[in-house]
């Protein structure tokens, strides 16, 4: 494909630019071959019209696809060139936060300015073993690779970094030697390599300087030559050090610094120590104050000098050097300072008694006259005489800089030579690493000799650059067997000929500097005449005549020639070195110029007036040099010197560091493309690129670019054969097979190609994706038909049965009109009948009511008159009740206001009590139901005066209508009743008033029924408003009971809380002494590793045995019980215990104490649990065993224990007659040799002799106690019986023969009754004491309980805001006084432990004095030493077994030999029991302990834990045998706990196991101790999982494809990752989970306890996690969202193995938390703020370095991807501020959780152990 067919609408090119070097655009036109422009559009969207050149043509770079934007290799990038380095460099820098970049085989540092946690012990463990290419690029990354290659090829290796002063060469070299300081350690007890990284804050102290560009820039080169021994560890070092620049000794320019060294000592002039060297400020000194700028902000130079001296100090410089160093020092600040002034025009004087040339000969020790004379003066030498000739004041001033300079550079090189010998060992160096640190390339306005130098030796190393490069491509082809051209890359040969050839530019300046009156315009002139025209790279400048310009591989430079001469001869007065030289005073000085005569450089200059820097060359090692050699010039020892250190190189490996500054200003990640650009172009980094692009630098194996590109070959094109795959498509994809290679296992394509493929790729998988989508979109749309068809038929369907409905809804309503209007009808009919029958009666109505009112008119006047009179006399007699009634109240008023105002004081009171409300309310309730009642009986009254007032008016109305009657009739007769008229006329008037009346009577009616109304309305009010009071005084006591409620809860939770809180809080500190007594435990271990390897190799050099028996360094540290049992062991090794001591470095009390620390613990809270419940039982069963054993009958028992003191003496007898016979046939046959002594048969009867001896012993004893029993008996039945039957105890008593044996018993018993009589008083005592203290307890108790409902009642009384804070005080008080009782309790436990221990030593002591008395006085000279006597646990012989094992003393090491050296661990595991060897061995012990043998318990137990100890040195990398062990410990110490005899181990024993506990010895101590060895086994099984499983956890967790497919393969570069295609040899998850199961079954089969099952599998899952977190935020390629999708499958299949094996519940997958929320963070959408907020809230494992880590690393596969932005890490970061959390970047990988061993009893009874004979253990006998 033409590239012309590449420039398409919408791609990207890069175009020139003057600010940003390049800028990027986008076509908006395809280009057509001819066009003489481009039209572009740049990024802010303007359109822009590109020319092209005219003459080539050349069309402007094409930008890199996103996708390989941000690579790790600038080789992976498809388009190879300038733009594209720049804009990755800057995208990986500004973006991402990655200041290592590589490019084909150098590393690109760019310099942060900041600080960055990316160079911690755990990143170098990262780093560790790993393959370059496997991990981001790094520093670290480099020198492993060369640390590697150096052990893999055997050959040296060189780390050569350079750059400009403030790229960070200094620092990227000190990284890298700390890197080997680590990794590699040292080889002797020396230190070496704290020795090699103290040298660098020397030389940075006499060799670094603050510049305008670095504050802390290194003024010379330096190369360290790191030495390492046959194992690869650090013996020594050694320095070489190039061109120092000695002119900043008395010159500096502005805003720069002299030396650092010199600011220190101004700044520390104030410590007594310097006050001889009479400094003072900086300021006052011309050497110091010339830059003007003495101080860098944040450096303190006091402290600096102190890191100075410390390091002095560690490289063996001692205090008296130190010293004489300072003094130099401060002579070369005070000779800076000595003024020379003129005499005349032709010489010079200095003034007499100047202070500073005073102080000058004062420190070096000479006189004053000889150095004012030679500093004016100076000696010609001519054939015949010698002239002594005055100086002129700027020649004298020249000399004495010059003198500075010269001392100033001796004193260098004395520093750099004995650096050099601190740091050489005597140890055979078998290889090195040498790290080169030197400047750049170096172009200024002002170019002089020190710039040519610097140049001239970059021209050096950019050649052996060059050719390396090229080596390395060359090779690759021709391993790959491809056919390859001569690649064409700049070669800088010529430019080294014009420098360093025969008559070249430094051959003339030696032949000028050697021609007497040779100038700089002649050296110039013989310049031009020689290179003008001969050398194109050789020009003149067109306005000078002074300076030329020389074209080196960077760049253009000219160069002036003023100060080349005399920078080149670099003279120095030899008159004034020979004053220095003869100090008498400072040996120092002396020793700084004794090689002066040797010497094959100069020391010193006369500068220039126009020089910007001076330099110097460190001398070659010393040798014999003719006086012609004394003269070389600077540039001839530069030459030499550059080509030593070339022809070192060319012999090593080379590695490649290029520094780069990214700005002028020194601030944090900020990138100045312009000045990038000018550091690439010098340092090399694209002249690798050109190289890379004039070849094939894409390369991908055939199984990658099958992966990568599978999607463009049809399914037919897919053969078995993937190289022939991948070759058929290529020839069917590319048709110029000029563009690639096909390679033994790789394809090599030119530059671009990948790029083209790419975008074919992408082309393909757009037209895939749109075919999806169509076909998405079709069934999403038939979908949606298909429910709106389904919608509409539901539609109808529901409007069809409305219809339906309605329908029948009208007909119902229909038929139901038709009744209604039948029914209305009727009832209209039956209205009008019942209208017409009501109009008929009210006519009848009215007639007769007419005449009933006529006839009650007549009546009624009667009766008024009657009503007028009552009512009259009763107004009366009311008024005088009321005038009555107010006296009365008036006075029953005055009355109870009285007793009103008394209880008002009391309601008052009882107001704010509960009690009130309560007595209120029910007074209330009262009160409202006799209101009620009231109210009922007013009511009832109204309704009888409301039915006699309708009487009234009944009665009234049937008079009217009487009277009315009465009218007419009498109006009809009123002719006939004229006489009556009068009559007539009164009766008028009467009615008249009647009507009145009425009217009157209707008003009072009226008035009663309203004040009824109100009355009854005011009592509705009342009622009302008193169940509003009662309803809110109801709720106010329901408030106050759920405040109440609420408030006790709340108190409840939170002391809950606060339990909790403490309970964590108590489980954290335990965890962590935890761990902390585990990690003093693996120093402790490691440390007595170390001193057994240093005891073995003592041995091994002197060849000496030791005589006698010597324990072993870890059980004589280890058990603090040796000291009191073992005091003859204690005495031999009092010697080897000191210097045990020395070595070790470590307090055995105090590791003896912290062994016993936690068992003590338990011990007393254990005790103090049980004592308290068990004393009374104890004491009740005690005292009634007693009674009842008191109380029974003797006989049985007497019969019983004469018949077995029958047996006895006849056994005795037996014995007896046996020994004798046995005896007599020894002596009967003296002749025969079968008796002989050592003869196997005599050996057998000595033997029985022994045994039958000892049986003998043991009856006897037996029968004497038996006897002192019988004796004891029989005088309580006589006390008893009151001698009843004499005749049978003096039968009894006679039997007793001897009367030595009757009082020996009648003692025994005496001494048995008064003890048991002491401990029954005891007991006791003891008990009483205890009810004492019940009682007292119960006492307080119920003290407490009645103060806390004293405390109850009076906070109820409280408001809730007081009642709250009163509960809480009181809480806060009991609390307090519970912790003080506490704290009383366990001082006084303390000192009742202390006390009783110290009694315990005491008694131990005088029982050891009295046994051996007792020894000494009952032997005799005459007699045997008799067995030890017993007169506890007499043994017996039993027919049933014990679950014990008997051995001989002699036999212990062969059973350990058997049972623990030699036993293989694989046949016990499957053919015998669980934990065998532990049984056997506590059954071993266990007999030891019923012997009561003291020595045999101890060199048992301390020869098990030796033996298990060296099995596990000599097999601790064999996972199945530390497994065996840590279960066998573990069983061991079990057996030891369950048969302690303590009650908390006991409660799962059956009666038989608790018949087995150990007797006679408290192993707690030797718990302890077994406990500390079962911690450090279970350590070392951690070490031997880790070192199987580290290896298979990358490559099975991440690198592994385990969901075929969802990984996309991106273009790698020169450094290959490795491939996620699983090959034969590669881990995969699989492996990784069967060797997880191997790990569990094998611990199952060697029956190790459930629990540490558990704790080993957590500990494994947070390996695993570990080191796949730590490796994906160090792997930029990994962080991708199907690589996240990758690690939550595999995380779940890991889940999926804890659920098969039951252990979801031991906190494993508690442990990948970390990871399984870094795969969520790579698969979630990281774009908006909400998106930002659920990161913050998912990723609670993972700390805030961690998340923008991983942020800043995510890489997309694919261009469907897309990329972090800037702005949403800037958020994250923002929102996580507030956290807090350690910044912590990986997770520590040798974390070992506390390890703990939970009680595990065991049902095996000890008795049915069978013992295999494969054990070879036949001399064990049971028991």
């Amino acid at each position: 494909m033409a590239a012309s067919e590449l420039y398409t609408k919408c791609a990207r090119v890069w175009i020139p630019d003057v600010e940003e070097v390049w800028k990027s655009a986008e076509l908006i036109k395809d280009y057509k071959n001819g066009d003489a422009s481009l039209q572009l559009m740049l990024e802010d969207g303007t359109n822009i019209d590109h020319k092209l050149d005219p003459k080539t043509k050349n069309l402007p770079y094409l930008r890199n696809p996103d996708i390989l934007v941000g690579e790790n290799d600038l080789t992976a990038l498809s388009y190879l060139h300038e733009p594209a380095v720049l804009h990755n460099l800057k995208v990986r820098f500004i973006d991402s936060k990655l200041i290592y970049t590589y490019c084909g085989i150098v590393l690109v540092a760019i310099n942060p300015y900041e600080t960055l946690p990316i160079y911690g012990t755990d990143i170098i463990n990262a780093y560790s073993g790993q393959n370059m290419g496997d991990m981001d690029p790094h520093i670290f990354a480099v020198a492993e690779e060369a640390y590697k290659q150096m052990a893999r090829d055997e050959r040296n290796q060189s780390i050569i970094v350079s750059g400009e002063s403030g790229a960070g060469k200094t620092v990227s070299a000190k990284y890298a030697m700390r890197y080997f300081a680590t990794v590699s350690g040292s080889a002797s007890e020396a230190n070496v390599e704290e020795k090699v990284l103290a040298s660098n804050p020397i030389m940075e102290a006499i060799g670094n300087a603050k510049t305008t560009r670095n504050d802390n820039s290194s003024r010379f080169g330096k190369y360290i030559e790191i030495g390492f021994d046959t194992r690869f560890r650090i013996i020594g070092a050694n320095m070489r050090t190039y061109l120092l620049e000695k002119s900043r000794v008395v010159f500096q320019a502005d805003e720069e610094r002299n030396y650092h060294i010199f600011y220190q000592l101004c700044a520390s002039s104030h410590l007594p120590e310097f006050k001889n060297l009479k400094l003072s400020s900086a300021n006052d000194f011309l050497y110091t104050r010339q830059g003007r700028s003495p101080v860098i902000d944040g450096v303190d130079d006091t402290k600096e000098l102190c890191s100075t001296r410390n390091a002095f100090s560690l490289l063996g410089i001692n205090e008296s050097y130190q010293k004489g160093l300072f003094q130099v020092l401060a002579a070369i600040l005070h000779l800076g300072n000595v003024e020379i002034k003129d005499r005349d025009s032709d010489s010079s004087i200095i003034p007499p008694n100047n202070r500073h040339l005073t102080a000058f000969c004062e420190l070096v020790g000479v006189t004053y006259q000889d150095m004012s004379q030679w500093l004016c003066h100076r000696k010609l030498k001519t054939a015949t005489e010698t002239y002594i000739k005055p100086l002129p004041r700027l020649q004298a001033t020249n000399a004495r800089d010059a003198l500075s300079k010269h001392i100033y550079a001796k004193l260098f090189n004395w520093i750099v030579e004995h650096v050099n010998k601190a740091l050489i060992t005597n140890v055979k160096q078998h290889s090195f690493i040498g790290v080169l640190d030197i400047y750049g390339f170096e172009t200024f306005e002002i170019n002089s000799f020190e710039q040519f130098c610097i140049n001239y030796a970059n021209e050096k190393l950019q050649q052996q650059f060059n050719m390396h490069v090229f080596k390395l491509e060359q090779e690759e082809y021709m391993k790959e067997q491809i056919p390859w051209t001569l690649i064409d890359f700049y070669d800088n040969q010529p430019c080294i000929n014009l420098i360093e050839a025969k008559m070249g530019i430094l051959d003339l300046l030696d032949e000028e500097c050697r021609m007497p009156r040779g100038s700089d315009d002649s050296w110039a002139q013989k310049l031009y005449n020689t290179h003008l025209k001969t050398c194109s790279l050789f020009e003149k400048p067109r306005m000078s005549n002074r300076a030329f310009i020389i074209q080196h591989f960077a760049d253009k430079v000219e160069y002036q020639c003023d100060g080349f001469l005399e920078k080149n001869k670099d003279t120095v007065n030899e008159e004034q070195i020979n004053v220095l030289k003869a100090s008498k005073k400072f040996d120092l000085l002396v020793e700084l110029f004794q090689d002066e005569e040797k010497a094959t450089s100069p020391t010193g200059q006369v500068p220039g007036t126009g020089g910007r820097t001076r330099l110097s060359v460190k001398p070659e090692k010393s040798r014999e040099t003719s006086s012609r050699e004394h003269k070389k010039t600077v540039g001839c020892q530069f030459r030499n010197s550059l080509q030593m250190l070339m022809d070192t190189l060319n012999a090593t490996t080379p590695h490649y560091v290029r520094c780069i500054k990214p700005n002028d200003f020194k601030l944090a990640f900020s990138f100045d493309p312009k000045r990038a650009v000018q550091q690439l172009r010098a340092c090399g980094v694209l002249e690798t690129i050109r190289i890379s692009a004039a070849g094939f630098p894409s390369r991908w194996t055939y199984q990658e670019f099958f992966s990568r590109y599978r999607v463009l070959m049809k399914q037919k094109d897919v053969l078995p054969d993937k190289k022939l795959t991948c070759r058929n498509v290529l020839e069917k994809l590319v048709q110029d097979q000029d563009k690639y290679q096909f390679g033994k296992t790789k394809i090599f394509f030119r530059a671009g190609q990948v790029a083209y493929l790419e975008k074919l790729r992408a082309d393909k998988l757009r037209a895939a994706c749109i075919r999806i989508q169509k076909t998405i979109r079709c069934w999403l749309a038939r979908k949606k038909y298909l429910r709106k068809r389904n919608a509409a038929i539901t539609i109808q369907r529901f409007t069809r049965g409305y219809q339906a409905r309605c329908l029948a809804k009208f007909l119902r309503r229909t038929q139901a009109a038709t009744i209604i209007q039948k029914y209305q009808r009727m009832c209209v009919e039956k209205k009008r009948y019942r209208q017409k029958q009501a109009a008929a009666l009210a006519m009848q109505t009215i007639l007769r009511a007419y005449m009933a009112r006529q006839k009650y008119q007549a009546l009624l006047r009667e009766h008024k008159a009657v009503i007028i009179q009552k009512h009259v006399r009763g107004w009366l007699a009311r008024c005088w009740y009321k005038r009555c009634l107010v006296s009365l109240v008036y006075l029953q008023c005055c009355f109870r206001r009285m007793k009103a105002r008394r209880e008002l004081k009391k309601l008052k009171i009882e107001a704010r009590s509960v009690e009130h409300f309560k007595k209120l309310n029910k007074g209330m309730e009262n009160k409202i139901m006799q209101l009620q009642r009231k109210i009922d009986e007013q009511n009832k009254d109204n309704r009888l005066i409301s039915d006699r007032l309708a009487g009234l008016e009944t009665s009234y109305t049937a008079e009217s209508e009487r009277m009315r009657g009465e009218l007419g009739r009498l109006r009809g007769v009123e002719e006939d009743a004229k006489n009556k008229g009068n009559q007539v006329n009164s009766l008028l008037e009467e009615l008249e008033k009647l009507r009145k009346e009425l009217s009157a009577t209707q008003q009072e009616k009226k008035t009663i029924e309203d004040w009824a109304q109100t009355y009854r309305d005011e009592m509705e009010k009342m009622v009302s408003e008193l169940k509003d009071q009662n309803g809110s005084l109801k709720k106010e006591k329901d408030d106050l009971n759920r405040s109440i409620q609420e408030q006790s809860q709340q108190m409840t939770e939170k002391m809950a809380r606060l339990i909790a809180e403490e309970t964590q809080q108590l489980e954290t500190d335990l965890n962590e002494e935890r761990s902390r007594y585990q990690n003093l435990l693996t120093e402790h271990l490691r440390l007595e590793e170390k001193y057994d390897d240093l005891k073995e190799e003592m041995a091994l050099s002197s060849n000496v045995s030791k005589p006698g028996h010597r324990r072993t360094d870890s059980t004589h540290s280890s058990n603090e019980s040796e000291y009191t049992y073992n005091s003859e062991y204690a005495e031999l090794e009092e010697g080897s215990r000191a210097a045990e001591d020395v070595t070790r470095g470590i307090d055995t009390p105090l590791t003896l104490k912290l062994q016993k620390r936690l068992t003590e613990l338990e011990q007393e809270k254990q005790s103090l649990r049980n004592e308290l419940e068990n004393k009374e039982e104890q004491f009740q069963r005690a005292r009634a065993r007693d009674d009842a054993e008191f109380k029974k009958a003797r006989g049985a028992e007497l019969e019983y224990e004469s018949l077995k003191r029958q047996e006895l003496e006849s056994e005795n007898k037996k014995l007896r007659h046996d020994l004798a016979e046995m005896r007599q046939s020894l002596l009967g046959h003296p002749a025969t040799g079968a008796g002989a002594p050592g003869s196997p048969a005599y050996k057998v009867l000595l033997d029985q002799l022994n045994a039958s001896c000892e049986e003998l012993e043991v009856r006897k004893e037996e029968v004497l106690i038996l006897r002192s029993q019988l004796v004891s008996q029989k005088e309580a039945m006589q006390h008893k019986e009151t001698m009843t039957e004499p005749s049978v105890y003096v039968e009894d008593v006679s039997k007793l023969k001897d009367a030595d044996e009757i009082k020996q018993a009648y003692i025994g018993l005496k001494d048995t009754n008064r003890l048991l009589e002491h401990q029954l008083q005891t007991q006791r005592r003891s008990y009483d004491n205890e009810v004492e203290a019940l009682r007292g307890e119960l006492q307080n108790v119920k003290e407490e309980n009645n103060r806390q409902q004293q405390l109850l009642a009076q906070n109820l009384q409280l408001p809730p805001e007081a009642r709250i804070e009163a509960s809480l005080q009181h809480e806060i008080t009991r609390l307090t006084n519970e912790n003080l009782d506490l704290m009383e309790q366990l001082e006084k436990q303390d000192r009742t432990i202390r006390k009783l221990k110290k009694q315990l030593k005491v008694y131990s002591k005088r029982i050891g004095e009295m046994g051996a008395g007792q020894a000494e006085g009952q032997t005799s000279p005459g007699q045997m030493v008799d067995e030890p006597i017993h007169p506890v646990n007499i043994p017996r012989r039993e027919k049933d077994f014990q679950g014990m094992l008997e051995y001989k003393k002699e036999d212990e090491l062969k059973l350990v030999k058997n049972l623990i050296l030699e036993l293989k661990p694989r046949g016990v595991a499957v053919n015998l029991i669980p934990g065998l060897p532990a049984y056997i061995l506590f059954m071993c012990l266990r007999h030891a302990d019923y012997l009561n043998d003291d020595q045999k318990v101890r060199t048992l137990l301390t020869s098990t834990i030796n033996s298990i100890k060296k099995i596990l040195k000599k097999r601790g990398d064999d996972f199945e045998t530390v497994s065996f062990w840590l279960s066998n410990t573990c069983r061991f110490l079990h057996c030891l706990k369950q048969y302690s005899g303590d009650p908390a181990f006991m409660k799962h024993n059956s009666q038989r196991q608790n018949e087995h506990s150990l007797s006679n010895f408290d192993l707690a101590e030797y718990r302890q101790v077994i406990s500390d060895l079962a911690i450090q086994i279970y350590q070392q099984l951690i070490k031997c999982m880790e070192n199987i499983l580290q290896p298979m956890i990358v490559s099975g967790m991440l690198e592994h494809e385990t969901i075929q497919g969802v990984s996309g393969v991106k273009p790698t570069g020169l450094r290959k990752r490795t491939s996620s295609i699983a090959d034969e040899g590669t881990d995969t998850l699989d492996s990784i989970l069967r060797q997880l199961s191997a790990f569990h079954s094998t611990m199952c089969q060697h029956g190790t306890d459930p629990e540490l099952i558990k704790q080993v599998v957590k500990q494994q899952f947070y390996i695993i996690g570990a080191v796949t977190l730590n490796n994906l935020l160090l792997r930029k390629d990994m962080c991708s969202w199907s690589k996240g999708m990758q690690i939550r499958y595999n995380v779940s299949q890991l889940e999926e193995w804890l659920r098969d094996k039951g252990l979801m519940t031991c906190g494993a997958k508690e442990t990948l938390e970390p990871l399984i929320q870094a795969a969520q963070l790579l698969q979630v959408k990281k774009k908006t703020d909400e998106d930002a907020e659920a990161i913050c809230s998912m990723c609670l494992a993972l700390t805030t370095a961690q998340i923008v880590k991983v942020l800043n690393l995510y890489t997309p596969v694919n261009e469907f991807e897309e990329r972090v932005s800037v702005a949403f890490i800037r958020t994250i970061q923002t929102r996580l501020r507030d956290r807090c959390e350690t910044p912590q970047l990986l997770m520590d990988t040798k974390m070992i959780y506390p390890v703990t061993f939970p009680f595990n009893p065991s049902s095996l009874a000890l008795e049915t152990i069978q013992i295999p004979t494969s054990l070879n253990l036949g001399f064990l006998t049971r028991v």
